[in-house]
């Protein structure tokens, strides 16, 4: 059994510096412990997703520019979020608005090469299949 995400869980990037919280609109008016309960399409870079300090990944533009300036001494540079799928798998029986559920063992692609995974899912009493 899986616990599902809300409002203001706890995620990490794989090339990020620093950890991050999940924004959830709560558009589709389902509460999980009094926060609203996160689907597999919560991917949204800036409006779910927020950056994760600085970024590590050379696939970043801006960590590539700052890294050759500095004669290829890995230089992290802002992370901005480049998510463009959505969370991956979801709760496979658990539906919220037509969408599946997501749950703490989803993971969420960055365009950098980064995995986005949940460290934290905001829920602590609840679970989901």
């Amino acid at each position: 059994m899986g616990i599902p995400v809300t409002a203001t869980a706890a995620m990490s990037c794989s090339f990020g510096a620093a950890p991050s919280t999940l924004n959830v609109i709560p558009t589709n008016k389902v509460m999980m412990e009094n926060k609203p309960a996160a689907t597999i399409m919560d991917n949204k870079p800036f409006v779910n997703i927020l950056p994760f300090g600085v970024c590590m990944s050379l696939a970043n533009p801006i960590t590539a520019a700052q890294t050759a300036a500095a004669l290829g001494v890995l230089t992290p540079g802002v992370c901005t979020p480049m998510t463009t799928a959505p969370w991956m798998p979801g709760s496979p029986t658990v539906m919220i608005g037509n969408v599946p559920a997501l749950n703490n063992s989803s993971t969420c692609m960055c365009a950098y090469g980064g995995v986005i995974s949940v460290s934290f899912p905001g829920a602590t009493t609840e679970q989901i299949p």
